[in-house]
This record gives structure tokens, C-alpha cells and sequence, in this order.
């Protein structure tokens, strides 16, 4: 894992590179604000950046937007003290991988890095049911016409509906292969191919999908 590594406290940065090289991941360098975040990511073309919000000239989730336009395959999280609502939803909306707090100990850290590798979203605890919460509440109140559903989307397959089901109730890759008798390969093309299907960015965004459709809520049909 090539990593990136953008805030702009210089001794957080620091800490936060030494803390990476101890545990053999490699740091491909450093950036101190948005702008110089998109320029670095261009150069070096990283597998991870960790992305701090509150920075100077640009923060961290215009860059986010700016970098997955330009890099799609770059997962980027959210490595922040905010906890708001505000900015964990407009993180996972503008296409970050995950979101996790600064408040995080090492050993938790590096599991959420792990679970980032195998695919998963990298969330804080108590996150993904927020995330959840607040897109089941939006589909409650917008419109039919806003909605995405199955008319205006390709329908999946009853394979790729019990995939999608087990994500989002929570369960990892490794976990929802183990329910339906499948590899964990074999759930990630699954969640490529949903994920190209309903045209979006990301496992949080199929998600936030599945809470909108009912899914996350629904019975499993064989």
C-alpha cells in the first residue's frame, strides 16, 4: 500500500509518517493543504491518501472531489477531528472510501487500513449506522422523481441483491461469501458489478442505495 499523507499540522504529519513506516506501509509523501494534495496525487498516483478537512486554500473535501475526478482508482479517507454529521455525509458523498477520526488508537487504526485494502469502507465505529440513518431519512422525504430506484436503474440480479443486502446490513466481504457459500473473490467482482450497475462511486454510496431501495431492511430472496 503507497500511501499519501495531507494535513497541514506539521508535527500530526510527522507523527503520523513515523508512525506508517514502523509498520512497513510506505509513505510516497506528504502535502499540506488541497491544492497540493491534487498536485501530489497526479505525481505520485498513491493507493491511499488519508486526507485531513479543515486546511488552508483547499480543504479536504473539495479535494477529495477534485482527485476522484481526476483518479478514480484512489481511495481516499477522511482522517479528521470533526465528527459532524455534516462532514461525514459530504465525505462519502463526494466519493471518500472511508472516514475516520484522529481520536482513533494506533491498533484500531490499522485494522480500519487493513479492512481498506480488502475492500471494505474504512469507518470509525458508530459511522456507518449514521451514514445509514441519514440516507433512509432523506429517501423518506424527497420526492419519487429524485428518487434512484428500480425504474430508472438497471435491476440486479437476485445474486448481486443478496450481496448488496449483507453489505449493507454491515457484514464484510469475507463474511457475506461465508452466508452464501461463495469466495470472498467472487463477493468483490459481485460488488464491482453492482457498483458499475447502479452507476456509483463506491461501497458506501451501495450502501446508502440499499437503505434507499429497502434493501438493508429487506428478506433474502434465493
Amino acid at each position: 500500500m503507497k500511501v499519501l499523507l495531507v494535513d497541514d499540522h506539521l508535527l500530526f504529519l510527522e507523527a503520523l509518517q513515523n508512525l506508517l513506516a514502523a509498520r512497513g506501509i510506505e509513505v510516497a509523501g506528504t502535502a499540506r493543504d488541497g491544492l497540493d494534495a491534487l498536485d501530489r496525487a497526479r505525481a505520485l498516483r498513491p493507493d491511499v491518501i488519508l486526507m485531513d478537512i479543515g486546511m488552508p486554500r483547499c480543504d479536504g473535501l473539495a479535494a477529495t472531489r477534485a482527485i476522484k475526478a481526476e483518479l478514480p482508482d484512489v481511495k481516499i479517507v477522511m482522517l479528521t477531528v470533526s465528527a459532524e454529521d455534516e462532514d461525514l455525509f459530504e465525505a462519502i458523498k463526494s466519493g471518500a472510501s472511508g472516514y475516520l477520526l484522529k481520536s482513533l488508537d494506533a491498533n484500531q487504526f490499522f485494522e480500519l487500513l487493513s479492512d481498506l485494502e480488502r475492500g471494505e469502507v474504512a469507518l470509525s465505529n458508530g459511522m456507518a449506522a449514521r451514514v445509514l440513518e441519514e440516507f433512509a431519512r432523506q429517501a423518506g422525504r424527497a420526492e419519487p422523481a429524485t428518487e434512484v430506484g428500480e425504474e430508472d436503474t438497471p435491476r440486479l440480479t437476485p445474486r448481486q441483491r443478496e450481496v448488496l443486502t449483507l453489505v449493507a446490513r454491515g457484514l464484510k466481504y469475507k463474511e457475506v461469501g461465508a452466508a452464501l457459500c461463495l469466495s470472498e473473490s467472487t463477493i468483490k467482482y459481485h460488488m464491482g458489478e453492482i457498483l458499475e450497475r447502479l452507476h456509483l462511486k463506491n461501497r458506501a454510496q451501495a450502501i446508502a442505495y440499499a437503505a434507499r431501495s429497502g434493501l438493508a431492511e429487506g428478506n433474502l430472496n434465493r
